[in-house]
């Protein structure tokens, strides 16, 4: 594989406008979705999708969708499958417009305690938004800016972000405050599992970019995970939906390149290939005392992989779904 990724051909696609009917779709459901929304003096409008709401399944798959910036489908699958009863499904024709450049949580968002009122706030942001604001360098690696005067941002949190985050993503996407659309899922929430979990694809992507394999020769994507329970605890929450990719994501990707290059991909992309693999994510998490940092790269994949070369017609597969690991998990089994 190429040291170096290139550039996506350039395109005038915009994710904030894609995703602009699925926010209003959003803002119209939000009872039915079990959605609390608040427009705020400024303007900026506040979707809460799990803190004081309800939430709901339904409403975390259409989050997902405008995480994905209208370029993907995300779905439940009918049927169980694999001895589990909910599975999500997600596509996209624009696997890495709409995996990378919008539905990747890559925009670190923070405020002191002084500045967010005695708590210190810290979240990562998601979302179309993110390619206004275009803060992190794989923007310029995709070759992508978004232009509009609308945008959404997703926020994995529990308390609503204080006034000066807002006022900081209206000042790098050059929004006006009715422009802005806040969406708050916490991943203890219906909504905020299961749009972690629609990020099965994306997780697969982030890898490929990491791998070094051109982003440009990537044409199509599809994956499916199952969904779990979410767990009132925040790091049992989190640890269940990083499961539920590590070890039940299985994604598909269509690639036009040579075939050593499509195979070799194929080899290094299961989450397999790591040494933190085979247990908990939580377990892992906690016994590297919270630090991202510690836990080795190579373990955010799917389990199981799919690579098929349009160039030649061959495909490959690597890895595997480890349900049993998952059951003994969520559900006790021995």
């Amino acid at each position: 594989m190429s040291n170096s990724t290139r550039a996506i051909p350039g395109t005038g696609l915009s994710v904030n406008a894609l995703a602009a009917p699925l926010v209003a779709r959003l803002l119209a459901q939000a009872d039915e979705l079990g959605l609390l929304v608040e427009q705020l003096a400024g303007g900026v409008t506040i979707v809460d999708a799990g803190i004081d709401a309800a939430g709901s399944v339904e409403a975390g798959l259409l989050i997902g969708e405008i995480c994905m910036g209208g370029l993907g489908r995300v779905g439940l699958a009918p049927g169980g499958r694999e001895g589990w009863p909910d599975w999500l499904e997600v596509s996209s024709a624009r696997p890495v417009l709409s995996c990378l450049g919008s539905q990747y949580a890559g925009w670190s968002l923070a405020a002191s305690k002084e500045e967010a009122g005695g708590k210190k706030f810290f979240a990562l942001g998601s979302g179309p938004a993110r390619a206004l604001s275009v803060r992190e360098d794989l923007f310029a690696e995709l070759g992508y800016r978004d232009h509009g005067n609308s945008g959404v941002l997703v926020l994995e949190v529990d308390r609503r972000p204080p006034q000066v985050v807002i006022d900081k993503v209206l000042d790098q996407c050059g929004l006006a405050p009715g422009g802005l659309t806040l969406v708050l899922t916490p991943t203890s929430s219906l909504a905020g599992t299961t749009q972690v979990v629609a990020r099965v694809l994306e997780v697969a992507l982030h890898k490929v970019h990491e791998l070094g394999f051109p982003l440009d020769a990537v044409r199509d994507g599809s994956a499916c995970a199952p969904l779990p329970a979410p767990s009132p605890d925040g790091v049992e929450a989190m640890g269940r939906t990083n499961d539920a990719i590590l070890y039940g994501g299985q994604v598909r990707l269509s690639v036009s390149s040579d075939d050593a290059s499509a195979e070799q991909l194929a080899r290094a992309l299961p989450s397999s290939n790591s040494r933190d693999y085979g247990r908990s994510f939580a377990d892992t998490f906690r016994e590297v005392e919270f630090d991202f940092y510690k836990i080795d790269p190579m373990l955010f994949a799917p389990a199981e992989v799919w690579v098929s070369n349009l160039a030649s017609g061959r495909s490959w597969r690597s890895g595997g779904l480890d349900m049993g690991l998952l059951r003994s998990l969520w559900l006790g089994e021995k």
